[in-house]
């Protein structure tokens, strides 16, 4: 009601003006003022039956444009014809806006799904290379044969996260929860950087948690990896701890350099390196952030500890929706 007076404030200025020039005039002739005060009496009733009936045509559409914004695009149509010019002008104007809209929204949404065919066919496709150059190279043992299987891996795991980056980013993804053998997913991370463990002489202390999980293995088996990845990465010396305690909780801890208190908090954000990933240039800030998406995905709660010159602690919560233990 305050919004409708304010808006129509000029109109009812003008009949109180002209109710006052009136009564002014008639005074100053000395008319009887009962000549002038019953019109003005009938003309009041009448604007204000006006005004009423105004108000509740005001009140409908409003209630009606504000239910719309709550719809889809497509439900736009359900706009009614105005009776005012200017009005119908406006639901003219929105159509329009929603027309190019949906047009210029379609495009890009074909220009994304041709990238991404392109993107995943070449993952798929640079994948065969790789696989030979892994066959070649494990049948030689040599210092150099090694340290270009290492390479080779870390090409493996960024091929595999712009590979699941995609598929994050898709509008469904192959999740198939089942129960699965937590020891074989971890043991089999840990295989893959064996090498890795014995080139820097760092310790592994793992004795197993004889768990089973339901959650997606092809998933976590991800997290695990880039976790386990991480570790290595920033660990000089010292070792690697895997523990699993009795409320469900699974962690990976190293003696690396740490994470700085600052970026700490931030550590999942997308694109996000901090401190140490300055240092090293090759830090993408996609690793972790891939995680977080997934065990949200997965129902399972990631967060993370850490001393600088200390080492870092990563755990998974896997007692979640999705990740019950068996």
């Amino acid at each position: 009601m305050g919004q409708y007076l304010k808006e129509r404030r000029a109109a009812l200025f003008v009949f109180v003006a002209c109710a006052i020039i009136y009564f002014g005039t008639f005074a100053l002739y000395h008319f009887p003022l009962e000549a002038v005060l019953y019109p003005t009496v009938f003309c009041g009733l009448i604007l204000v039956g006006t005004f009423f009936y105004k108000y509740e045509k005001f009140k409908q559409k409003h209630e009606e444009l504000e239910r719309l914004q709550d719809l889809p695009d497509y439900m736009m149509e359900s706009l009614k014809k105005y009776d005012r010019q200017d009005d119908q002008d406006y639901v003219e104007l929105i159509r329009l806006i929603m027309e190019r809209d949906g047009e210029e929204r379609l495009d890009h949404q074909k220009k994304l799904a041709d990238s991404i065919d392109y993107y995943t066919t070449w993952v798929h496709q640079i994948k065969t290379p790789i696989a030979a150059m892994r066959l070649r190279l494990q049948t030689e043992d040599s210092p150099l044969a090694r340290a270009l299987l290492e390479d080779l891996l870390r090409i493996e795991q960024y091929v595999e996260m712009v590979l699941t980056y995609l598929r994050l980013g898709s509008d469904s993804t192959d999740y198939v929860f089942k129960r699965c053998d937590l020891d074989g997913m971890i043991k089999s991370s840990l295989r893959k950087f064996a090498s890795q463990f014995i080139g820097k002489g760092l310790k592994l202390s793992y004795e197993g948690t004889e768990q089973t999980v339901v959650t997606d293995e092809k998933w976590l088996s991800f997290v695990l990896e880039q976790l386990l990845s991480n570790a290595l990465k920033y660990t000089a010396k010292g070792g690697i701890t895997i523990e699993f305690s009795e409320d469900q909780i699974l962690s990976i801890r190293d003696t690396g350099f740490g994470i700085a208190p600052e970026d700490l908090p931030r550590i999942f954000e997308k694109g996000y390196t901090g401190y140490r990933g300055r240092e090293d240039k090759h830090a993408s800030g996609i690793g972790l952030f891939l995680c977080k998406k997934i065990c949200d995905n997965l129902g399972i709660k990631i967060w993370a500890q850490s001393l600088l010159g200390e080492g870092t602690t990563f755990f998974l919560d896997l007692s979640q929706s999705k990740g019950r233990i068996e």
